[in-house]
């Protein structure tokens, strides 16, 4: 099987920065960079609400931000069952996702997606180092630059 470098980055909405990010190499599910990515950028900024995909639904998730690291708010998509039924999540934060009212910012999850397109745009979408410890450093500095030509055009 193939493996190949994934990055998890944590955007500020306003600006685009990456306020942190986290290396894993693929192919492997999204939720668990979910916390360590969470909680550098929680150290470096006070974070007021977290948007995320689907790949990032679960309990612990939510959690994470709301218990641990006081953050308010959470608009994690919620996944749909793989059973086919329509039956509510368990779980309370999962649960309260699943109401209308709760996805109102969930709108705004498109400024990661441009964040992303614009890094790739920029910076081109292939590494070009070949050892994992090489593309480890290359996607930092890669995140580094991008910071860099966000506030040398602000």
């Amino acid at each position: 099987m193939q493996k190949w470098p994934k990055l998890t980055a944590v955007f500020d909405i306003d600006s685009h920065l990456a306020l942190a990010i986290h290396r894993c190499i693929g192919p492997c599910q999204d939720s668990p960079q979910f916390a360590p990515a969470v909680r550098d950028a929680a150290r470096r900024q006070k974070i007021s609400e977290v948007l995320a995909d689907k790949g990032y639904d679960a309990e612990h998730n939510h959690a994470l931000c709301r218990d641990e690291l006081a953050i308010p708010s959470t608009i994690i998509a919620v996944r749909r069952n793989t059973n086919g039924t329509r039956q509510w999540p368990a779980t309370p934060y999962r649960r309260a996702m699943k109401r209308h009212a709760n996805r109102v910012g969930y709108g705004q999850r498109w400024q990661a997606e441009s964040a992303f397109s614009a890094h790739k745009r920029l910076l081109g979408s292939a590494l070009r180092a070949r050892t994992w410890l090489m593309q480890q450093a290359e996607i930092a500095l890669r995140v580094i630059t991008h910071n860099c030509m966000i506030t040398a055009n602000a």
